[in-house]
């Protein structure tokens, strides 16, 4: 993919992100389009390094860590 390509994928990605989720139009957003981005950006740090990922944020488990009957349940 051409480096413009890869912008337009990226501007595309962002305006499906702005789009608010139920919970974020309750609260409303001033900048829509700068929160999408910011939130893309963490989320693709964070796949790009999963044992960063681990160590920061404790929400995430070890794949060996397994999980314990009844979670991921919603």
């Amino acid at each position: 993919m051409t480096q413009q390509g890869e912008e337009e994928a990226d501007h595309a990605r962002v305006d499906r992100r702005a789009d608010l989720l139920p919970e974020e139009a309750n609260v409303g957003s001033d900048q829509p389009e700068e929160q999408a981005a910011a939130i893309l950006a963490e989320s693709d740090e964070r796949t790009e390094d999963p044992e960063g990922t681990r160590r920061e944020y404790t929400q995430t488990m070890d794949r060996e860590e397994g999980m314990t009957q009844g979670e991921g349940n919603l």
